[in-house]
């Protein structure tokens, strides 16, 4: 047993040694000015650089957006899935994990290609406006769409894990027989019982968001990654201190998600 918590403490803190070293030396290199010592005029520039507030903000944004659509369409999905066609399970999973196997250059090059065809073909219709709402600057819906996509996997296993943890055909047959409409026992009955789920999915597709760089560079749009990119090119420090305060934001907000599930799962025991 003693071996065996040796060996697991060997695992963590190699891991920890991994994760924590590159990340040293990202701050190290950020506060460290030659011929000038230590200083945090990196990071105490980042809100008054351009660009930084309207590019996180429209990430913040397109993120709020990605959720909001992606867990509409989802979650209806996969509860009618467990309560009537269980058997279509692995052809909704194949397809929702498709993502991870296309190349994000193909996906965009397939947008790409969509969007030039459009404004030809149907430039004479009501659509052509509807390309062009969605490539507008300030909100890119086109954006929006690519990232639902992209976060099907990650969305898809973490509804998934929770709702095998429940029983979903017997809680919705309970406020069925309460006298409650199938909206009313979906919001009621089951949404409270994927708490933990919900939150991890919302958890990974705002960190899908805010670090997508590939998509948005080749549409030509601006979110808070392709602004770091385009920043970092004259000056280095100020998008490694922006990178940093980034990563230990995302850390610090799954440290919440970590904590506030498992205050949910002591106060549903007790």
């Amino acid at each position: 047993m003693a071996r065996l918590n040796l060996w697991r403490w060997g695992v963590f803190g190699l891991a920890g040694l991994y994760f924590l070293v590159p990340l040293a030396a990202s701050v190290v290199f950020t506060v460290d000015v030659p011929g000038q010592g230590l200083t945090a005029d990196a990071y105490t520039q980042i809100l008054s650089t351009g660009g930084f507030g309207s590019s996180l903000l429209l990430s913040l944004e397109l993120a709020l957006a990605t959720i909001a659509v992606v867990l509409l369409l989802m979650v209806p999905a996969m509860v009618a899935l467990r309560l009537g066609a269980p058997k279509l399970r692995p052809v909704v999973e194949v397809v929702c994990s498709l993502p991870l196997v296309v190349p994000p250059i193909a996906f965009v090059a397939g947008i790409v290609t969509v969007l030039k065809w459009g404004p030809e073909h149907l430039s004479r219709t009501p659509l052509f406006q509807t390309f062009v709402a969605i490539q507008n600057p300030d909100f890119p819906v086109v954006l929006v769409l690519a990232y639902v996509v992209m976060a099907l996997p990650f969305v898809y296993r973490a509804l998934d894990a929770g709702l095998r943890a429940i029983d979903v055909p017997t809680l919705v047959e309970a406020a069925r027989s309460c006298g409650a409409s199938w909206p009313q026992a979906l919001v009621q009955a089951v949404l409270p019982n994927l708490r933990g789920a919900l939150l991890n999915a919302s958890f990974l597709t705002l960190a899908l968001v805010l670090g997508e760089f590939t998509v948005a560079q080749l549409l030509g749009f601006q979110p808070f990654a392709v602004w770091i990119v385009n920043v970092s090119g004259s000056q280095a420090q100020l998008s490694v201190a922006v990178s940093v305060m980034s990563l230990l934001v995302t850390w610090l907000l799954l440290l919440v998600l970590a904590g506030f599930g498992g205050r949910s799962r002591t106060t549903s025991r007790g």
